[in-house]
């Protein structure tokens, strides 16, 4: 957003001067009218932002770089919700949660709406131009303009956004356990191979002993890690962009996603949690009354999988032929026959939303349970292999002392 720096005179009289961020000029006028600010000079200023980076020295941050937070958003949506309920003006409401939000990013973004709407622009465009609401919150937020219901759609969009954070932080919060011990045992791992055992080597080989073949193994393993290691840090980042590159495009994502699904465990998680946002979202899209087509090619973003996205891509043909959803759905063989089946007796008796809401209660309880179990299972199976590579890395050192030892005795 360009800065721009003023010199005017405050209510008062006494002379003032300083910077602002507007989006153009005019904006920057009625941003300082507003306040009180009687202009005598405005002009943009280029070195404003790399004079406020060396005034604020080691402490700044760049907020542009700041991202936005799902709770952030969830918060902010729900104090707007709770504002426009209680009868105060868009623009107004918008100022508030301006001067309220703590989030640097999200006040500049949240303050730009502001004089958009304010100039004159519709709510959802003025979301749209800023790039950092998702297409949902802006579809959903357009649908409640259009239909003069704005506080029951930024309330619905609360739940959702809440209902999305609660699911992820579970998740979360169940994977860092192993996470956290699996990089422990990498690090002891590491430790030995790069620390300890080159130590022992050099008393090893000093014995002039013939060492057992996976002692040889691991030594040498040891010596290439010491050596090597600047290669082994560009293959690997050779290797995760390269499998970055092949998810970019359609037909390798398409193989990741059909491979992902069909793991023993991983792919039942992930169809659940692919679900379970599927549900959610298309609940929440027609609750907040948008077309039911544009509510799939919402929902099918939101799922994040090609293969499910190609079964609602086949149900969307199907509703503008004049078909029902289900039937596709069915066909695909991706969704479990609960899921269709409760999908086609909402179409029937025109409950939908509230039948697609108790399916993501269902598989998003079903997706904290399968994970808490694999987490469970999981933590014992780290601390197996944790414990048999220490215990192989101490044998191949210990067997040939031993060795030594009773040859000498």
């Amino acid at each position: 957003m360009p800065v721009f720096a003023y010199k005017g005179t405050n209510g008062a009289g006494k002379a003032t001067r300083g910077h602002l961020d507007a989006e153009n000029l005019r904006a920057a006028r009625s941003k300082l009218k507003r306040d009180g600010i009687f202009l005598m000079e405005l002009a943009e200023d280029t070195g404003a932002v790399a004079g406020r980076a060396r005034s604020a020295g080691a402490s700044f941050k760049l907020p542009s770089f700041q991202r936005i937070s799902g709770l952030d958003l969830a918060l902010v949506t729900r104090q707007a919700a709770t504002l426009l309920s209680a009868g105060i003006p868009l623009v107004d409401s918008l100022a508030a949660l301006t001067e309220q939000t703590e989030h640097p990013r999200l006040k500049s973004v949240l303050g730009m709406v502001r004089d958009r709407v304010n100039e004159g622009a519709s709510f959802a465009d003025s979301l749209a131009q800023s790039r950092v609401f998702p297409d949902l919150y802006v579809s959903m937020i357009r649908a409640g303009e259009a239909g003069g219901a704005l506080e029951q759609v930024l309330e619905r969009l609360a739940d959702y956004l809440e209902s999305q954070v609660r699911l992820r932080n579970k998740v979360s919060s169940i994977l860092i356990y192993p996470a956290v011990m699996f990089g422990f045992a990498m690090l002891v791992v590491a430790a030995l191979v790069t620390v300890v055992l080159p130590q022992i080597t050099e008393l090893l080989a000093s014995l002039n002993q013939p060492l057992p073949f996976y002692t040889r193994w691991i030594i040498a393993g040891s010596d290439f890690a010491r050596g090597y290691w600047w290669a082994i840090g560009i293959a690997m980042l050779a290797a995760f962009a390269g499998f970055r590159a092949i998810l970019a495009t359609e037909g390798g994502r398409a193989a990741y996603d059909r491979t992902v699904l069909r793991l023993p465990v991983v792919g039942r998680i992930v169809r659940l949690i692919g679900i379970s946002r599927f549900a959610r979202t298309l609940s929440t899209l027609l609750a907040g009354g948008l077309p039911i087509v544009g509510a799939l090619e919402t929902a099918k973003h939101v799922a994040n999988n090609s293969v499910l996205g190609g079964a609602i891509d086949a149900a969307k043909e199907s509703i503008t032929e004049g078909s029902s959803v289900a039937r596709p759905l069915r066909a695909s063989g991706e969704f479990p026959p609960l899921v269709t089946h409760m999908i086609e007796v909402g179409e029937q008796s025109g409950e939908l939303e509230a039948m697609l809401s108790k399916v993501a209660d269902t598989y998003e309880e079903q997706v904290e349970t399968t994970v808490g179990r694999l987490t469970a299972l999981l933590e014992p199976f780290l601390i197996l292999i944790m414990v048999g590579i220490v215990m192989v890395i101490i044998l191949a050192v210990l067997v040939p002392l031993l060795q030594v030892t009773s040859s000498l005795s």
